[in-house]
């Protein structure tokens, strides 16, 4: 048996050679997350043997990881904003820059609305409903509905919903098509990658990741222009669309909006300078 020491410096070898730039960091998380403990502990008791079990399940994570398949996907869940979620290869890992997204949508709560019990709001195209989650844990009292057209996805959002112990309305729809009422805001992260450059991403991203939410067609934009038309008729008087875009949207995509009747409409960069929120109000 290997002692915890041989297999973090195995796990670094062997991620390195993959061409792993964050070698050092993943073998870590990976074997804390086998043993069950800190890195401090494993410092502290390098010396220990490790079980043949958890050694077996180690290096079959570090063999996988060296294919490029997601470290959040191994380990089952990945970090949002100040909450935990579960993923699979059902639904794309949440990232930092939908944060962006999230943070917007707190500041209109906080200048827009003083009573969040008659608020109704939609993450459309949820995935594992990080977003709406979040806003509904940072809100405990807005009416939260969640919709995606993956019935796979939507069972990632049913685990994360009682994960936190929360209830919403869930709803399998292509967009609007299933969707009832009115809603006084809607935040949506939808497939925005020009089909031309999904080849170009990393293997982590276009091996694993869900293709159906990350293709946006050939300019990006298909799923941004039937979701701006048709989202007039399900928003309350004076209700806001709030999106996530590429670096490269914010014109087109304000554009879009303006077009439609949408005012104040804003553009948010992430913490990189990059343009990656925009969102305006009816």
């Amino acid at each position: 048996m290997a002692t915890i020491q041989e297999l973090l410096i195995l796990g670094k070898e062997k991620l390195e050679k993959s061409g792993n730039e964050y070698a050092k960091y993943e073998r870590k998380i990976l074997l804390e997350e086998v043993l069950g403990c800190n890195y401090m502990y494993m410092l502290m008791n390098g010396n220990m043997e490790v079980e043949a079990d958890k050694e077996q399940q180690y290096m079959e994570w570090i063999e996988k990881r060296c294919t490029h398949y997601p470290l959040q996907y191994l380990l089952g869940y990945a970090h949002f904003m100040d909450y935990t979620f579960h993923v699979d290869e059902n639904v794309l890992i949440p990232r930092n820059d939908t944060e962006v997204l999230v943070e917007c949508a707190n500041r209109v709560f906080e200048q827009h609305f003083n009573d969040c019990s008659d608020i109704r709001v939609l993450d459309l195209c949820c995935g594992s409903g990080c977003i709406g989650i979040s806003l509904k844990l940072y809100h405990p009292n807005i009416g939260l509905v969640l919709s995606d057209i993956s019935r796979e996805a939507l069972a990632v959002t049913q685990k994360n919903l009682s994960r936190y112990e929360l209830k919403a309305e869930v709803i399998c729809s292509n967009l609007f098509e299933a969707f009832t009422g009115r809603v006084h805001m809607i935040v949506s992260n939808p497939p925005y990658i020009k089909h031309g450059i999904i080849d170009t991403l990393m293997p982590e991203v276009k091996e694993y990741e869900p293709m159906k939410a990350l293709d946006g067609g050939n300019d990006g934009l298909d799923f941004y222009r039937r979701i701006i038309d048709e989202s007039p008729e399900q928003l309350c008087s004076k209700g806001w669309l709030m999106f996530e875009i590429g670096y490269d949207q914010a014109d087109e995509v304000r554009m879009l909006m303006e077009k439609r009747g949408f005012l104040d409409v804003t553009v948010q960069k992430d913490y990189a300078g990059l343009d990656r929120v925009v969102y305006g109000h009816l």
